[in-house]
């Protein structure tokens, strides 16, 4: 009898789609108003949570550089949301973030070693 390995759905592809979230993000933030900082952190904070989640697929337990992304652009755009009211941008990435961090806590101490 096989053990199950997990969900349907591989970490590694949740963190895809997370790190295309950011980083079109970032792009729409710069179509709709013309904002170079928010195309640069879109880019650079979807290029590394990119990296994360391919780290991720080639050793499940190499989590810091997704880990520490997703953490970051939580308190970021946590405050951004908490200071303005406003879902989006911030309280979606923020949202977004925390889930992943939440994913990423629980696939390791679900894990035994």
């Amino acid at each position: 009898m096989q053990k199950d390995s997990g969900p349907l759905v591989p970490l590694h592809w949740i963190g895809f789609g997370y790190a295309a979230l950011v980083a079109s993000g970032g792009i729409i933030g710069y179509a709709k108003a013309g904002s170079v900082p928010s195309l640069a952190a879109g880019l650079l904070f979807g290029g590394l949570a990119g990296l994360g989640a391919y780290q991720l697929s080639q050793d499940p337990r190499n989590i810091w550089v997704f880990l520490v992304t997703s953490g970051t652009l939580a308190g970021i755009m946590g405050m951004r949301f908490y200071h303005s009211g406003k879902f989006m941008p911030a309280g979606l990435i923020a949202g977004a973030s925390l889930l992943m961090v939440a994913k990423l806590g629980i696939s390791v101490f679900s894990k035994p070693h």
